[in-house]
């Protein structure tokens, strides 16, 4: 037992040494794997910064000099502003520079720099302790060597290859130049805001000062910090932050031994305010306005680009001709009659398939850094909303045809909200293209209610508007809510003209930066709506500059929609615009005060008069095609005042049907009812009445009220020929051919439109052969007398073809139908309507006075005819 035991032992001992010894072994391989590994690695990492060291640009002395510049061009690829060329830039050498701004402005980016080769170990090696215990901006990881060659060679990427290449160039900096040399490089490329490159100029900008050597310490400490953010710290936007930047720069020359404490405590009682001058105009461009935009969509898209530094080709989407006309409608000097000096206006004008901006109104008489009133204001929009949360939301959603009938009426919304329209009048029911073309408030609220604010609120939004957080409101139906600028409602509108389809609002195409290519800053279009709901919009919008509250702006000859806009502050206007629109341009004009005064009516009218002359040179030597109706849509005739609308039916007077838009979803199959077929006479009766030898006709009809009664005849069988209209229920025919079989025809017809009318009721009555009438003497000869009077009728012209061929010789009665010079038709000298039936002068006349008042060379304005039917002896002889 013992020897198994000790046996055992051993073998645990044995085991145990060789399970240590298999335990080193294992610890070298690792060792020496990972020794491979990191071979391998530095071996990798120096080739790669071997790499990147060789394909470093070369020191060009031109770029270390100065910075690249920016330049612009406009849509058809000419250049109209290079940025850089165009800023102030005083160039200084290092003798200029006085002690106190070197001191400052090495304490605050580079406290070695005299000591290192263009790159400082201790300060890639301490950069992070010393911003953690020293606070941020203590010290930066870069010298101001390596900055002047980040600022002259390379991009702003962080990427190892740029700061490889940063670092590599900084030491081969340092050995070409001299210290002095390149400290004199940084002061004259960096960048100080406010469009001032160098510090000589920043100096001037900021305190007035073209000598260097008269800075004061605040004003060399303020310098010395503005270069690391120079929009951030600027004094003249941001004065806390630059006093919080120049306390830095103090501190840390005081840490540095450049100053005393006691010295930076006097300098930190300096405010900004006191420190800087007031603003200087800065030089502008051509189109100052227009670059501004660009600049700040620059800043947008491209983040950390600079427009005045970076060497940028900018392609935008200016048309000078378009800029020049709205600076001349904006500046003093132009044909607009401003009401007075302190009235503002903005205008934007947009391509309407792409929109891109043609052209920027920034505000009267703008210069560079005014607030640009196209595009950074945020004032309500008024009316111009209606169709954007109201109408164009319910014709999308809810297939509203323009005919839509809505009651305008005094009406309470939610729990105490009573709007009134423009003028404090209602009009009860009205269509849809009514109420928006009148700019109606009540039927625009209705409409919104109705679609629900939630369609309102996504159609809203498709148009490139910010919905707040607390969603929209009834009030935006008629713009008391949301805050826009022309820049916004020019895109929105164009849409409506584009057929649906919306595109931002963009001044920028493309923008080629160097090494990097060139970047499409072109917007993707969007569909904002269906076509039909564009359509349907822009067709009530030309309305509204045919016949509503555009017409002061409407353009003759080009198919232009458009919407005015008002915005009430109490029982004034503060906010006056126009939208308008062709299927080539589209323009926002806004026009106001400052703090939002009341407006004359003169201020009113200003957007209206700026756009009629504006589209009109936009719209000269081009085709400017009618907005497209498509297939969705139809033309419907629709009986005017049916609720819901109904088809007219055939009896509908022509005054009672209009023509209006419905989806074809949504077209009414319905006929109205309103208008029937009128009934005919009741009981007709004729006879002969030997007494007078005349026929006598009588009728019933029930309520004659509105109606009155259309009498014919023929003779023999021939042609129907009207005889008169009455009002009466019986009529009398003299003057009856012996002999003759007369038909008469009695149709009843409307007052009101007389194409509506009953079927005819008719009755024959037959003349007896012989009628006791006074007669010449027979020894005078029948036959003499018919001969003098068919040379009668020869010798008078005007009776060619008047009456039946077989005539009455009795015509002297004033019921003859040989005609005369009364106001009669055929009454020898009378002025009656003569009855007997074979006379058509009645219809003879009327078609004269239509060709008199169609084609009248003005002749004959002093002779009035009367219209046969408004004859007052007709009756009498008829009767």
């Amino acid at each position: 037992m013992a020897n198994d035991s000790q046996s055992r032992t051993a073998r645990r001992k044995q085991m145990k040494s060789s399970k240590k010894g298999k335990k080193t072994s294992k610890v070298k391989k690792i060792f020496m794997t990972l020794l491979t590994i990191g071979v391998v690695l530095m071996l990798g990492i120096g080739a790669l910064f071997t790499y990147y060291v060789a394909t470093a640009p070369s020191l060009d002395e031109s770029k270390l000099s100065d910075p690249f510049s920016s330049k612009v061009y406009d849509k058809n690829g000419d250049l109209i502003a290079d940025l850089a060329g165009d800023e102030r830039r005083t160039k200084i050498t290092y003798n200029d520079i006085p002690p106190l701004l070197e001191d400052a402005v090495l304490a605050t980016e580079d406290v070695r720099f005299y000591d290192h080769i263009g790159i400082d170990f201790r300060r890639i090696g301490g950069a992070v302790i010393a911003n953690i215990t020293g606070g941020f901006g203590a010290e930066g990881a870069s010298t101001i060597t390596q900055q002047v060659i980040k600022e002259s060679f390379l991009t702003k990427d962080k990427t190892i290859k740029r700061k490889v290449q940063e670092q590599y160039l900084a030491i081969k900096l340092d050995q070409e130049y001299s210290k002095e040399k390149i400290l004199e490089m940084y002061l004259n490329k960096i960048y100080y805001g406010a469009g001032s490159y160098g510090v000589a100029e920043a100096a001037e900008t900021y305190f007035g000062k073209k000598d260097l050597s008269e800075l004061t310490l605040p004003e060399a400490a303020l310098l010395a910090g503005l270069p690391q953010r120079p929009s951030g710290y600027m004094p003249f936007e941001n004065p806390e932050l630059a006093k919080k930047r120049m306390n830095t720069v103090l501190n840390l020359m005081v840490q540095h031994g450049k100053i005393t404490e006691a010295e930076a405590e006097e300098a930190r009682q300096v405010e900004i305010e006191d420190l800087v001058i007031e603003r200087q105009p800065e030089k502008e461009t051509p189109y100052q306005a227009f670059i501004d935009e660009v600049e700040r969509e620059i800043k947008k898209k491209l983040d950390g680009s600079e427009i005045y530094k970076d060497g940028l080709k900018i392609h935008t989407t200016l048309d000078p001709k378009a800029q020049e006309h709205v600076q001349e409608l904006l500046s003093d000097e132009g044909p607009i009659s401003w009401p007075d000096e302190k009235l503002w206006a903005g205008v934007a004008v947009t391509d309407t398939q792409t929109g891109a901006i043609r052209a920027i109104g920034g505000g009267r008489n703008y210069q560079k850094g005014n607030l640009n009133t196209a595009s950074q204001i945020s004032r309500q929009p008024g009316s111009t909303f209606k169709p954007i949360t109201a109408y164009g939301p319910a014709i999308q959603y809810n297939k509203m045809s323009t005919y839509h009938q809505i009651k305008d009426e005094k009406t309470v919304f939610g729990n105490d909200w009573t709007p009134n329209n423009f003028d404090n009048q209602f009009r009860g029911w009205v269509s849809a293209r009514y109420a928006l073309s009148r700019s109606l408030n009540i039927p625009a609220i209705k409409t919104m209610e109705e679609v629900g604010i939630d369609k309102a609120e996504e159609f809203t939004k498709g148009l490139g508007f910010e919905i707040p957080d607390n969603g929209l409101v009834l009030s935006d139906a008629i713009g008391g809510g949301i805050g826009t600028n022309p820049k916004e409602m020019a895109a929105a509108y164009a849409a409506f003209g584009n057929e649906g389809v919306y595109n931002e609002p963009h001044t920028v195409t493309k923008v080629e930066v160097p090494g990097e290519g060139t970047i499409d800053l072109t917007p993707e279009s969007k569909s904002a709506m269906n076509s039909y709901t564009a359509f349907m919009i822009s067709n009530m919008l030309q309305t509204t500059m045919s016949e509503g509250t555009g017409t002061a702006a409407n353009v003759p000859g080009i198919p232009d929609a458009g919407k005015t806009g008002t915005t009430n502050r109490g029982d004034y206007a503060s906010d006056s615009w126009f939208n308008g629109y062709t299927t080539n341009y589209s323009i926002s004009i806004w026009s106001g005060y400052e703090e939002e005064d009341a407006m004359s009516q003169a201020a009113k009218d200003i957007p209206k008069q700026i756009y009629k002359p504006l589209m009109t040179r936009l719209s000269e030597g081009i085709d400017t095609p009618d907005f497209t109706k498509p297939d969705s849509v139809s033309w419907v005739d629709v009986e005017k005042g049916s609720r819901p609308a109904r088809l007219p039916s055939k009896y509908t007077p022509s005054d009672r049907i209009v023509t209006e838009l419905f989806h074809v979803d949504n077209q009414p199959s319905k006929v109205s009812e309103t208008y029937q077929k009128l009934d005919p006479v009741q009981s007709l009766s004729g006879s002969f009445n030997e007494e007078t030898s005349s026929i006598d006709l009588s009728w019933s009809y029930g309520e004659s009220d509105g109606v009155s009664f259309r009498v014919a005849a023929s003779i023999d069988g021939g042609e129907m020929r009207e005889l008169t209209t009455t009002k009466d229920t019986s009529l009398e025919i003299t003057n009856v051919d012996p002999g003759a079989s007369y038909e008469f025809s009695i149709v009843v017809v409307s007052d009101d439109d007389n194409t509506a009318n009953s079927d005819p009721a008719t009755v024959q009555v037959q003349a007896p052969g012989n009628i006791e009438e006074e007669t010449p003497d027979p020894e005078e000869g029948t036959e003499e007398n018919e001969e003098e009077e068919q040379e009668d009728n020869q010798e008078n012209p005007e009776n060619e073809g008047e009456g039946p061929p077989e005539g009455n010789p009795n015509n002297e009665n004033g019921s003859g139908n040989n005609g005369g010079e009364g106001n009669g038709n055929g009454n020898g000298n009378g002025n009656g309507n003569g009855n007997n039936p074979g006379n058509d002068d009645n219809e003879d006349n009327e078609e004269e006075n239509q060709d008199n008042g169609s084609e009248s060379d003005g002749s004959n304005d002093s002779e009035e005819e009367t219209p046969p039917e408004e004859n007052p002896d007709e009756q009498q002889d008829a009767a």
